[in-house]
């Protein structure tokens, strides 16, 4: 079946171009220039089969990407989303990531690294998808300091309350969790977590054991399972 994704973008000849190159790929693209416009597309495509994956521009004339992400994930809608925007500085990329992106490009990126990590984030949930529909030997719950989390059913509780994480952090956490004690670095996180070989900003990487730090109510200066390997990567450590 065709992936169908929403270019959500205002420059008029920027969303064109974004069309017409993912369309080239094969894809099915539909194109919002408003916050406004985007929420409508995604209300008639939940009544369908949905999009795959968004690509979401910052600014926007009515709301900005990062709130219009934030209310998309609160919303229970956790579709991929890919950032876009010309805001470069670190503290923007943070936000991005932390209102919920899974990924984040700055003006002008190269086309072809685009279309990598549309690739990347769909082979994800392709992956996600047909894990769910594999019939389960045994549910797959681990427990860690205040938190429980159950990777049949995504349900995820710290301190006995719900928490709502994106696909890419459960992913992310699944990785860490199957290979407990071992250093990883972050090259090989991007691999394969994110499935981007030889990419070059693997300080994505820091962003989210930072938001996977304060969802798991960790004190950063202290970690208790999350640890920082310095100049090697992370590893996860378990309770004893």
């Amino acid at each position: 079946m065709t992936s169908r994704l929403l270019v959500v973008e205002d420059e008029e000849h920027l969303a064109a171009g974004l069309k017409l190159n993912l369309e080239l790929e094969g894809y099915g693209v539909d194109v919002a220039t408003s916050a406004r416009a985007a929420s409508e597309r995604l209300v008639e495509a939940a009544q369908g089969v949905g999009y795959d994956a968004i690509v979401l521009d910052v600014m926007l004339p009515d709301l900005d990407g990062f709130e219009l992400c934030r209310r998309l994930r609160e919303a229970g809608n956790f579709v991929p989303v890919i950032m876009l925007t010309a805001r470069s500085s670190a503290e923007d990329r943070v936000r991005g990531l932390e209102a919920g992106a899974d990924d984040y490009m700055v003006k002008p990126f190269s086309l072809e690294e685009l279309l990598a990590r549309v690739r990347s984030v769909l082979r994800r949930r392709a992956w996600e998808g047909g894990r769910r529909t594999t019939p389960s030997l045994g549910a797959k719950i681990v427990a860690f300091g205040r938190a429980r989390i159950d990777f049949d059913t995504h349900d995820v509780a710290v301190s006995g309350e719900s928490l709502k994480l994106t696909q890419l952090e459960l992913d992310l956490l699944r990785y860490f969790i199957d290979n407990p004690l071992r250093v990883l670095s972050r090259e090989e996180l991007m691999e394969k977590v994110w499935k981007l070989r030889n990419y070059s900003y693997t300080r994505t990487v820091d962003n989210f054991i930072a938001r996977l730090r304060k969802h798991f109510e960790e004190d950063a200066t202290d970690p208790r399972h999350f640890l920082s390997v310095r100049g090697a990567g992370y590893k996860f450590v378990p309770d004893p």
